[in-house]
Parts: C-alpha cells; sequence; structure tokens
C-alpha cells in the first residue's frame, strides 16, 4: 500500500475570516525548513478578504461562497491536491520550521502509518487564564496519551491521500467545527488502519478562550456530538478525553454534588463529599502537578474548580446524549 520513497506533501487549511491569526499561520507556513509540493487554502464564506492574504503568501486559494464548515471545507482542498499526503493545519495555529521534516520522517521510517497528527504546544499565544488552562489542559492530554492512537486531530493531523479518499474524507455533516476528525479517526481504526500521535510535533495555538467560546464549543460542538459517536460505536476507548480515569472522575464529581446537597439534610454526608473531593485530587494529581511545574501554584488551584466542572459538563451532555439516542433507537 506504502511505498518507502520521500513522500510529498500539500498543505491544506481551511479558513473563515481568519484575521491576524491567519496570518501567523502563514507566516509559519512560509518559514517551513522543506517546502511542501503546495499549500492549499479553502476560503469558507469567508467576507474579510483572507483569501488575498493567501494569495500574497503564494498559496493556492478555493473559494466557498456560503461556510459549509471545516470538514467540508477539508474535503475540498484534499480533492484539488497532488501531493502524497494530506497535511491538514488549522488557521489558528502556527506550526513549527521543522514539521515537515518531522512529518517525512514519520511516515518514512513507519510504512504501516496511515495518517500522524501532533498536539498543541506549552506555551499559548492568548495569555488570559482561560486560554492557558484550555490548552495546556489540552496539551496534557495528547502528551499522555497513547503513540499508537485511537482518533485522529485535524488541527495538525496528516493523511495518506489514497487512504483518505478510500475513507470518502471529513463527513461534511459536521457544519461547524466539531469532531469530524474524530469521527474519520473512528472510521480509519474501523477500517484497520494505524494513526500515529507524534507528541514532538506541537503547534501553537493562536485562540483566545472565554467561558462562553469554552463551554459552547466543549458541550456543543464536542461532548455531544463525541457521546453520540460513542454510543453508535458500540465501546468507549481508553485513550485521551475518554480514558477510564476521566469517566471515573465524572461519576466521582455527581457523587460529590449528591452528597453536598444530601448534607443540608444528613450533615453526616459532609465527610463523604470530604472522601469523594480526595479522590478526585489524588486521580488527578498528575494533571494539576503538570498545571504547578508550567505556571505555578496559583495557576495550578485555581484550574481545580475549572477542571471539576469540565466533567460536571461533561456528564451532563453524555447523559443527555444517551437520552437522545435512547429515544431515537425507540422510534426506530
Amino acid at each position: 500500500m506504502i511505498a518507502s520513497s520521500e513522500p510529498t506533501f500539500s498543505i491544506i487549511v481551511p479558513v473563515h475570516n481568519g484575521g491576524r491569526r491567519f496570518r501567523r499561520c502563514l507566516l509559519g507556513l512560509a518559514a517551513l525548513d522543506s517546502p511542501p509540493k503546495e499549500i492549499i487554502v479553502v476560503a469558507d464564506g469567508e467576507t474579510d478578504g483572507t483569501w488575498r492574504m493567501a494569495e500574497d503568501f503564494g498559496a493556492q486559494v478555493l473559494k466557498i461562497p456560503s461556510p459549509v464548515g471545516p470538514a467540508g471545507a477539508r474535503n475540498l482542498g484534499a480533492h484539488k491536491a497532488k501531493g502524497d499526503i494530506l497535511f491538514f493545519v488549522d488557521a489558528d495555529v502556527t506550526i513549527p520550521r521543522d514539521a515537515m521534516s518531522q512529518m517525512a520522517a514519520a511516515f518514512q521510517g513507519n510504512p504501516e502509518l496511515a495518517a500522524i497528527f501532533g498536539s498543541y504546544d506549552d506555551e499559548p499565544f492568548e495569555t488570559n487564564f482561560l486560554s492557558q488552562y484550555k490548552n495546556l489542559l489540552h496539551h496534557y492530554v495528547h502528551q499522555t496519551a497513547n503513540r499508537d492512537a485511537s482518533t485522529f486531530w485535524a488541527a495538525c493531523g496528516a493523511i495518506r491521500r489514497e487512504v483518505f479518499q478510500a475513507m470518502g474524507g471529513f463527513d461534511e455533516g459536521y457544519r461547524r467545527p466539531s469532531i469530524e476528525d474524530i469521527e474519520l479517526g473512528y472510521r480509519l481504526k474501523r477500517a484497520g488502519y494505524r494513526i500515529g500521535l507524534l507528541k514532538a510535533l506541537q503547534v501553537k495555538h493562536l485562540k483566545r478562550w472565554s467561558l462562553g467560546s469554552l463551554l459552547k464549543a466543549d458541550f456543543f460542538y464536542r461532548a455531544l456530538p463525541w457521546t453520540a459517536l460513542i454510543l453508535n460505536e458500540g465501546q468507549f476507548i481508553d485513550d485521551l478525553n475518554v480514558k477510564i480515569s476521566n469517566r471515573i472522575s465524572v461519576i466521582f464529581i455527581f457523587l460529590l454534588l449528591l452528597a453536598l446537597l444530601g448534607a443540608w439534610f444528613i450533615p453526616q454526608l459532609v465527610v463523604f463529599a470530604m472522601v469523594v473531593a480526595m479522590a478526585l485530587l489524588a486521580l488527578n494529581w498528575d494533571l494539576y502537578r503538570f498545571f504547578y511545574d508550567k505556571r505555578g501554584l496559583r495557576f495550578a488551584l485555581k484550574t481545580i474548580p475549572w477542571h471539576w466542572f469540565y466533567f460536571f459538563y461533561s456528564g451532563l451532555a453524555f447523559f443527555i446524549g444517551f437520552v437522545n439516542y435512547r429515544m431515537k433507537r425507540r422510534r426506530s
């Protein structure tokens, strides 16, 4: 299936009104140590002149009049691409200068791999707390995940073109930035393909997270559709955000909330709540120690309630998704 000669790469970047962050992305692509065969920018219904910026950097630009979402934009770029490897890059990341050589070495050294992806780095661009917390959490999840990956990540991910075509590309039913890359990864694994997590390949995320954008993305665009995907697949994978420790933490969070509510009527439940809270701390200690090592004690302490809040709304999303799944099954 796979040749041993040096592969050629097509970089594909979907963008919708990328602004100054997209310019940083283009600057990173222009500085690559090994130029790709082509850079294809898919302007997905943009209205801010992003496509002109891409043309000024020498990229091939494809324009979509009305937004179709990153899945459809990536598929269009892949259809036009000529490289052996399709290298997907998000418009709000900057990739390191040696990204191409890392990817090429990984594919040549592991001819059985169908796809490879990297992770965010540990120096997020935006300095506000939520941006630092969210991006460092993502970095930690990928850096502690299995190298023999269970899914795919399209912010910085590459896949052999013939494999991508055989799988039918991304599911264009995802009209917003969602889990279209995760869903493709599930199909790849189900078809018997191998996916590699290249932990040394780290990109800088430029996105600024706020409370509203974080909850909208995590709850509506990730947790709910990922729940549907898991239930349709019929299995949990002990990796990334759905590790066993995370699932146990979700259960502990709801036990903690029930104990605290019950303590109004049965004061002794406070002791049980304290035990559950200590168990939560112990279960996630390595992560909190990571936050401490990177940003100090104050930052680490501040992340704990946010992380527990993440477990709460993830569990809530799973419950809603499960009820919806069962109702659909009953109707059908």
